[in-house]
């Protein structure tokens, strides 16, 4: 048995993963730590098990094994390499850290440990993506030319997202770092890396982040990625476009469909794709690493080139120009 702590309930997403320890029949919860104590208290008393208000403290115990990291994101590098020197593994809630230096500092310290990291990028493992990734696969797009992903909703105007979801210093951005995450791993995923990437962020309700924003990357092969993502948008499906010099994909324009129309294929009308069956989540990959000593390799992977991407969109922004990948600070 996994014995995790739970570290913060900043995220909106820390119940989820909550749930997702007691559901695993291979894990549980034994404490919890929080920057906020009386915040970390209250969901301890909920769970049943200890709240630590000192983090050392809670990381030299020997009956903790683990940690789901949901602390602000201005915080991931401090905590996570503590974690990683007292060898317990990491599941941690995206991005690993705003930026490159930072998760070069966090994997050599992992590395060094010995220890198991897996990041939650959740929708790796949902069927469409898995659908998508075999529709390019079987050549039905030709050589990509254009990948557009979105995902947006109104959270900033119908006034439900937390107040500290806004906070600059902790949470390193607005709507491109935490909604774009899952775009922008995607359209990596589908087109790969690029050269460099230029940003544009909107400020709609005049919050301290960016609450509209979009991130295109550019591909020495001449193809281009979009990554869309918003706090101000109702209404707005989450969609996949796949552009191909033998065909186009289509998803969530505006339902779950897969749709293909291809020169490679016999009919000449748009042909709806079956779906692949979904992965097991990432916390559950997470678990079986430990117990197997495996390593997460591609989710690793595809987690630094997404604090790349989103270091460089942040530069861009700033700076009003394209951001070369190269340019990064390691």
């Amino acid at each position: 048995m996994i014995r995790v702590a739970m570290l913060s309930y900043w995220h909106v997403h820390a119940w989820d993963y909550t749930k997702q320890v007691q559901a695993n029949p291979n894990s549980e919860i034994a404490a919890v730590w929080d920057e906020i104590p009386a915040r970390g208290q209250e969901n301890a008393d909920k769970l049943g098990v200890p709240f630590i208000a000192d983090l050392d403290e809670l990381l030299a115990r020997t009956d903790i094994d683990a940690v789901v990291v949901d602390t602000p994101t201005n915080i991931h590098r401090d905590v996570m390499i503590k974690a990683a020197r007292a060898g317990k593994h990491i599941f941690t809630e995206k991005v690993v850290a705003p930026t490159l230096k930072e998760v070069n500092e966090i994997l050599a310290a992992i590395r060094e440990a010995g220890v198991k990291l897996t990041v939650s990028l959740p929708r790796l493992n949902d069927n469409y993506t898995l659908t998508v990734q075999d529709v390019i696969s079987q050549g039905l797009l030709g050589q990509l030319t254009q990948a557009r992903v979105r995902l947006s909703h109104n959270g900033a105007t119908a006034g439900w997202l937390p107040e500290h979801f806004y906070n600059l210093e902790q949470c390193g951005g607005g709507a491109l770092i935490d909604l774009g995450c899952h775009p922008m791993y995607l359209v990596r995923l589908f087109l790969g890396l690029p050269q460099s990437v230029s940003a544009t962020f909107g400020y709609v309700t005049g919050k301290e982040v960016e609450d509209n924003a979009v991130a295109t990357l550019r591909y020495e092969n001449g193809a281009v990625g979009i990554v869309e993502a918003g706090f101000v948008n109702s209404h707005s499906p989450f969609s996949i476009e796949l552009h191909g010099t033998e065909g186009t994909l289509l998803y969530g324009l505006p339902d779950d469909s897969i749709r293909v129309r291809s020169n490679k294929l016999e009919a000449s009308e748009w042909v709806t794709i079956e779906k692949k069956d979904n992965r097991i989540p990432a916390y559950d990959q997470w678990v079986e690493h430990v117990l197997n000593g495996t390593e997460a390799e591609e989710n690793i992977a595809l987690a630094v080139d997404l604090t790349k991407l989103m270091e460089a969109s942040n530069q861009s922004e700033a700076q009003k120009r394209a951001i070369s990948l190269s340019e990064l600070q390691q």
